[in-house]
């Protein structure tokens, strides 16, 4: 069983990157505060990304679940997901998200968890923002949560984790892999609540490119540290399927010697179905493709 920690999904992207509008165009660009951006594949037209397209890319690639997360770029998507949700109650789980220009706390009724885009607050310091972590404990909520490059924000969530302990936390992107002291954020998952998810870690080292070997070394680095029971897979699609196949991003770990079979099965399923809740399900039979012999 597989499933994909990190994922993005919206039928209009309408955020904003600092004070800066991000809109969706046509053939997978946005208007990324001014500037035109590759933001998603060229055959997702009309600025939308919509669950039934990424479906196919996971069937395609055997994987059973996703984790719909959020972004203050693509703007509130609360509608859409919640709606999808309940339409695909086995197969997804999805974040509400925390705006703090808002000025309203985030949705839980329909919510599996909430997002924090740490790395966009206006006011950085997140215990500054401890309503949100009280709101997820007194409604059985997870945090989904993207930290600053390096340790600036690592003692306040790990103060966060330690006083609100039922509250199971996911750091996202990798802990900003290669950048900074990005192994302070991934030792916070030495905490039992809090989990690191690698959403991401193909643009952090998108200049490498496929197989990502770096990528997998940091991984595995990753694992010696706080064990291959704490980390989970993510493709980050579809930003980084401007760059390599949903496939890609899977089959780097797939395909490497670097993790036993045990290790590889945690990192890209067993972990995340634990964390999220997701029923068991049977893994999904490959197709053969035209380019095989």
């Amino acid at each position: 069983m597989i499933i994909d920690a990190h994922l993005h999904l919206w039928l209009e992207q309408k955020g904003r990157v600092g004070d800066r509008p991000v809109v969706g165009l046509s053939g997978g660009r946005s208007d990324f505060g001014g500037e035109i951006r590759q933001m998603m594949p060229p055959y997702l037209l009309g600025g939308s990304n919509p669950a039934e397209i990424l479906f196919s890319n996971m069937d395609y690639s055997g994987v059973n679940g996703a984790v719909v997360t959020q972004e203050l770029i693509d703007g509130n998507q609360d509608s859409y997901l919640k709606r999808i949700r309940k339409q695909y109650p086995d197969k997804l789980r999805v974040l509400s998200l925390y705006d703090e220009r808002a000025g309203v706390m985030p949705k839980t009724e329909g919510f599996d968890g909430i997002k924090i885009c740490a790395a966009r607050l206006d006011d950085p310091e997140l215990l500054h923002h401890e309503a949100v972590f009280k709101l997820a404990s007194d409604n059985g909520k997870f945090i989904g949560i993207e930290l600053c490059e390096g340790d600036s924000q690592v003692a306040s969530l790990e103060t966060l984790a330690k006083a609100y302990p039922d509250v199971k936390i996911a750091v996202g992107h990798f802990g900003m892999a290669g950048r900074g002291n990005w192994t302070a954020q991934i030792k916070t998952a030495l905490l039992p609540n809090v989990y690191v998810e690698c959403g991401g870690i193909t643009w952090l080292y998108n200049s490498e490119f496929y197989p990502y070997p770096t990528a997998v070394e940091v991984i595995r680095q990753a694992m010696d540290t706080v064990g291959p029971d704490k980390l989970m897979w993510g493709s980050d699609y579809p930003r980084t399927m401007s760059a390599i196949t949903y496939d890609m991003s899977l089959s780097f770990i797939q395909r490497s010697e670097r993790f036993t079979d045990e290790e590889k099965a945690m990192f890209l399923g067993k972990n995340a179905a634990a964390f999220f809740g997701f029923p068991e399900m049977k893994e999904i039979s490959r197709i053969k493709h035209m380019a095989e012999d």
